[in-house]
This record gives C-alpha cells, structure tokens and sequence, in this order.
C-alpha cells in the first residue's frame, strides 16, 4: 500500500518532511478492522509528533502518523461484533499505533464510530479526534450536565481552533450553557458566533473582556491553547467551587494552590487515554462516535470542515502541517484520498 511518512524530524519546509512510500497493508488482529481509507484530517498533535518522534534520529522504517480518517471496513479480525465488511466508518485512532496517512489501516474496533450518513468523506474525516475530546473534556471531566448545569456559563479559551469550533457546540446545544469563546481576527470572531457562541471575547485583554460582557466570574473554563499562560486569568475569572480543564500540557509546573481559597477544581483532558491504557470504559468513544454521528444527522450539530486538499501525497501533508503550524487556522483540514 501506499503511505505518507518521514524518517526524521525535520521543518515542514525541508523536502524529506514528508516522503511517499510503499509498505505492507496491515493484517487485522482479533478486536481489529482494516480500514480502506478514503480521508483524513490534520491536527496540531500531527505536526507536533512529527517535530519530536525522530528528533536527532534516523529511522529505519518510515512513521506514519495521522489519527482522524473516514473509510470503509475491508477485512475483520476473529473478535469483532460492532462490525461488518463494507461499513462506513469514522475514527480517530491510537497514537501508540500506525496512523491513518495510508491506504489502509488497522484500528480497534471498540475506538470506532459509523460514519455520519449526511456529510460527505472530507466532512466527516474533520469531526472524531476534535469531538471526541471537545466531549470527554466536557462530559467525563468536569461531567457538566444539562439537568444540573443548564444555563450556566463556561469560557472556551480558543474557540475558532478545531476542537473549540465543537467545544462551542456541543456546550450550547447539548449542556445548555452560556458560551463565550476567545478570538481575535474578524474571520475567527464570526465563526465562533456561527458555531454558536452568546458571546465572543479577545483573548488579548481576557480578563476585563469577560467583565466587560457581564460576568465577573464563570462556572466553567476550558483551555485550548495554553495552560500556564493563562493560569492566572483562569484562576482569576473561575466561580469559587467552579471547574477548570485543559488540553495542551504544560512544560512548567502548574501552580495549583492558586485555586484553592476558591475550592476549584482541575482536570487534564487527553483523548488517547483510553486507547492507551485500554481501560475498562474504552468503547465509551465507540458511543461517542455513534452518538456524535447522530447528532450530525439530525442536524442538531454541525460539521467543521474549512479547507479540503485532495491527493495521498507528500505535498499535501506538508501544505495542511504549515497552514497548523502557523497558529492562524479556523476549524479543519481535511485531505481526500
């Protein structure tokens, strides 16, 4: 089969960032589909392992990255019941595993979703990854609910970037919350307002832009961008007893005790815990997925698809990780096969 690799580390500009190559098409194990993929999407965790997984190194064989791909079982392994040959599906993958920037791909099948009949390939291929975590960070972390949580507010730090532009969403129209979303350009400020948000804020002056829209402290904070920059706005502008959660890490030490004279909690959000450590709850993103997909069709969601290049090649992986690497991209790439 076909792929899309690298051998080392290297700036998207350099030539060999990306290189083609022939391999072995995957055999399925027991729990596993092969996927005969038809497209992908590009995340900051692509070019983020591609810049550090062969760091002063040469490697053997090629590494093939990509987590979000949309395509049709071809084989299955002995174990498998959620599926059968032909079905369309839509996943976001296991980052312990080959990625999806192949012809083909084994994926387990409990990590799946069935692809959402009214988008097409490239729409669908934008949503898992992002939605999957925009859903745990919200719903498994801080376990907001609409019974209990309807109506209050919650301040989406990033909310033009993939997983904000879901974030939004499913925070208004599954939970009932108040949003408000950061952005800072004409261009992202208007796609926040589309996806949803009450109110839109510049994350240049935070503070007194979330006062300066009428609250002075809110319930709910999830941060997409980074951690520690905006700690002491975060702890400055969450509700006593309130819930922080973030998903960008973070190189320094967090300063915890800043939250708590107001009794606030903190959750760390990685959507490839489950696949990881294969937990007890892993086909929880199976539902996900299945939910998520209806949710599209019913139209209750909608896609997040902003630029679709189309080809399996090299080029076209190295045009969609500089346009993620400039800090300046509104919703998703896909790429279509």
């Amino acid at each position: 089969m076909k792929a899309i690799g690298f051998k080392t580390s290297l700036a998207i500009e350099n030539q060999e960032s990306f290189i083609e190559f022939e391999t072995e098409k995957p055999i399925p194990g027991a729990k596993d589909l092969l996927v005969k993929i038809s497209a992908v999407s590009v995340n900051p965790v692509d070019f983020k392992v591609r810049q550090s997984a062969a760091k002063d190194t040469v490697l053997e064989t090629p590494k093939i990255i990509g987590w979000d791909a949309v395509g049709v079982v071809e084989a299955v392994g002995a174990e498998v019941s959620l599926f059968k040959i032909g079905d369309e599906v839509y996943y976001a993958g296991d980052i312990t595993k080959q990625g999806s920037n192949a012809e083909y791909q084994i994926i387990d099948e409990r990590i799946v979703g069935r692809k959402p009949k009214s988008l097409t390939i490239e729409e669908a291929a934008a949503m898992p990854l992002t939605t999957l975590t925009a859903w745990e960070i919200l719903f498994d972390r801080i376990r907001i609910s609409a019974d209990k949580d309807k109506r209050k507010s919650i301040l989406i730090i990033g909310g033009a970037g993939g997983v904000g532009s879901i974030a939004i969403q499913l925070a208004k129209k599954i939970a009932g919350l108040t949003v408000i979303a950061t952005a800072s350009r004409p261009e992202t400020i208007e796609w926040c307002k589309e996806m949803g948000a009450d109110f839109v804020v510049n994350h240049k002056n935070l503070t007194e832009e979330v006062r300066g829209v009428g609250f002075q402290y809110v319930d709910f904070i999830v941060d997409f961008v980074d951690t520690n920059l905006y700690w002491d706005i975060m702890a400055d502008l969450i509700k006593p007893q309130g819930h922080i959660a973030s998903i960008t890490g973070s190189a320094e030490p967090v300063v915890l005790n800043k939250l708590k004279s107001k009794s606030v909690s903190f959750s760390w959000e990685l959507m490839y815990t489950r696949s990881m450590f294969q937990t007890d709850d892993i086909q929880e993103q199976h539902n996900i997925l299945n939910k998520t997909s209806d949710l599209l069709d019913n139209g209750v969601l909608k896609h997040t698809l902003k630029e679709t290049l189309n080809g399996l090649t090299a080029e076209n992986f190295k045009k969609a990780h500089k346009q993620l690497e400039s800090g300046t991209t509104i919703g998703k790439i896909a790429i279509k096969f």
